[in-house]
């Protein structure tokens, strides 16, 4: 009996390891446990080497190697751990791609060595806490309660006139808080000098979009107002995001003091420094055929848009990124990983592209090999390198803009 589950458990944790070395997409149904399984493998390659060695102990301990299914057990457990650490040894070429971004996007000097990995994160990925990190919770910014709240996070030593980092959570446009992404990259800039606020916002099917929108350019005019009281520079803002929120971040850069999307604040400035965008969704209308079978479309129109791209196809191109490109946005830095099943890869290579045929600012694109969809959003070799490179280059804008090489631009 122990020979059978050990084979079983070995062909379980094969199985994880086979979801992160090959890229998965247009699986149709099994698309989100294939993504959970590939993310949590290739971020946390070396815990799961670790729960898979325990497992391996405990079964020969209980004689599972006394027949032939456990000898095949223990060849499949230790082809496993070969593509956990190749899948290790990989997160590490993130670096190099984020350092060729830096240096092409803005000048020699400004290419990136990745420090060392500091090995200690690995057993406490989830631990976001700062030491050095003040977080101001629950602030509102508008009327719609709970969805119309954020977090400011702050260096405890007081300090005026510090940049602004806005951070947009992701989850589909349905899901998702204020306190669940971007905390490894808030807590460092905040350890560094930054202001970084946080905000909830209304999710579909209750909200319709451009509701998303207008929620977080309230939340960019609530900073214009009030970010003084904590700190921060009202002048100097970057937005950044993952997936739904990379898509929001792209449309705040994007559509800087649109009335349309400001109803009641159509006077302030919701112009911004710079957009980081994360794994982000770029053209709703698929133009370019990237999704195939995996299309968002029927999701789209049913839950986020309310409407058919037939019938109303000039709302889904202001929906989408790629649709809204123009000359005066500011400095974009977008961040994908190749092995992305959620939001697709070549999506994002076509809106850097388009981007930058027109812009007359920076576009930094980094195509991080291996990454799944969120791989930011707790602490492992690509977080660290990401929040490295993500840092190099907005304090990179702020001294460019602070010498009036760079000016936000509304």
């Amino acid at each position: 009996m122990a020979s059978w589950l050990f084979l079983l458990v070995s062909l379980i944790g094969a199985g994880f390891t086979a979801t992160a070395c090959f890229r998965g997409w247009r699986f149709g149904p099994t698309l989100v446990p294939y993504f959970f399984a590939g993310w949590l493998t290739s971020e946390l390659a070396l815990l799961h080497m670790a729960w898979q060695a325990i497992a391996t102990v405990v079964f020969i301990a209980f004689g599972a190697l006394a027949a032939w299914p456990g000898w095949l057990g223990l060849a499949i457990t230790l082809v496993s751990w070969a593509g956990l650490l190749s899948l290790q040894r990989g997160a590490r070429l993130s670096g190099p791609a984020f350092s060729r971004a830096l240096h092409e996007g803005l000048g020699e000097d400004f290419g990136m060595v990745a420090p060392p990995f500091p090995l200690g994160r690995i057993a406490r990925p989830f631990r976001m806490r700062h030491a050095e990190v003040e977080r101001i919770r629950n602030l509102a910014y508008g009327e719609a309660g709970f969805r119309n709240l954020l977090d400011v996070y702050r260096p405890k030593t007081p300090a005026q006139g510090c940049p602004v980092l806005l951070q947009i959570h992701g989850g589909a446009w349905t899901v998702g808080r204020k306190d669940q992404q971007g905390l490894p990259l808030m807590n460092h800039l905040a350890s560094r000098g930054w202001v970084c606020v946080a905000p909830n916002y209304r999710l579909s099917p209750r909200a319709t979009f451009p509701d998303h929108l207008v929620d977080v350019k309230r939340a960019l005019a609530w900073v214009r107002e009030h970010i003084r009281e904590y700190g921060g520079d009202p002048d100097f803002v970057v937005v950044t995001g993952g997936s739904a929120g990379g898509h929001l971040a792209s449309l705040v850069a994007l559509t800087a003091n649109d009335p349309r999307y400001q109803p009641g604040f159509e006077d302030v400035d919701t112009s911004v420094a710079a957009c980081v965008p994360f794994y982000g969704v770029y053209d709703f209308l698929d133009r370019h055929g990237a999704r195939g079978r995996a299309s968002m479309r029927v999701f789209l129109e049913r839950i986020v848009m309310k409407c058919s791209p037939s019938s109303e196809r000039e709302r889904w191109d202001e929906a989408s990124p790629i649709a809204r490109v123009h000359a005066d946005a500011p400095p974009f830095f977008v961040i994908h990983g190749s092995h992305d099943s959620l939001a697709f890869v070549e999506e994002a290579r076509h809106f850097v592209q388009a981007l930058s045929s027109v812009s007359r600012k920076p576009v930094l694109y980094a195509e991080i090999p291996g990454a799944q969809h969120a791989f930011e959003i707790f602490h492992s070799e690509r977080c660290l390198q990401a929040v490295q490179s993500v840092t190099t280059f907005v304090e990179a804008i702020r001294a460019r803009a602070s010498h009036g090489e760079i000016r936000q631009t509304g």
